[in-house]
């Protein structure tokens, strides 16, 4: 995953627990791969019977654990879930607070951008994780941002 010169480079990816032997930090651009395979296998379960338009997520937690979601449509498009918001709301509910990565896949050239509320959600729940976006179609080239790039006055004082 070279990276383009606008774009910050994948911070190492940390997992807890002590370290056996001389294994390695996990491999960035191996993590992002296996998160946006988790998000593309997340994406056939889409329920989008209005636009079509199926979006899958995977969140990475620092311990390891991936939490899938996929977008829900309803008819009062105010209703709907997004892809993200799915697999951080099941992240939260099962306990997770401390999330590393999000990947983010969708049919769109150059891969999806979460929306506003997604990325209001991120800043305050997963403030420090990198966001991997991919074109379902063309799933080997993989964009990174950080949820700061995204929503960078993101409204966090009350």
């Amino acid at each position: 995953m070279p990276a383009k010169p606008d774009r910050p480079k994948p911070r190492a990816l940390k997992t807890n627990g002590p370290r056996k032997g001389n294994r390695a930090e996990p491999d960035p651009a191996a993590q992002a791969r296996v998160l946006t395979l988790a998000a593309r296998r997340a994406r056939v379960h889409a329920c989008a019977p209005w636009s079509n338009f199926r979006v899958g997520a995977a969140l990475l937690t620092q311990e390891g654990r991936i939490f899938t979601g996929c977008n829900i449509e309803s008819a009062s498009f105010g209703l709907t879930c997004c892809a993200e918001r799915v697999a951080l709301f099941k992240a939260l509910s099962e306990g997770a607070r401390r999330f590393v990565a999000i990947a983010i896949v969708a049919p769109v050239p150059g891969g999806p951008t979460p929306c506003g509320a997604c990325r209001q959600l991120l800043a305050e729940y997963a403030p420090e994780a990198v966001v991997w976006s991919c074109d379902s179609r063309r799933p080997g080239r993989i964009r990174q941002w950080t949820i700061r790039e995204l929503l960078p006055e993101a409204f966090l004082r009350f």
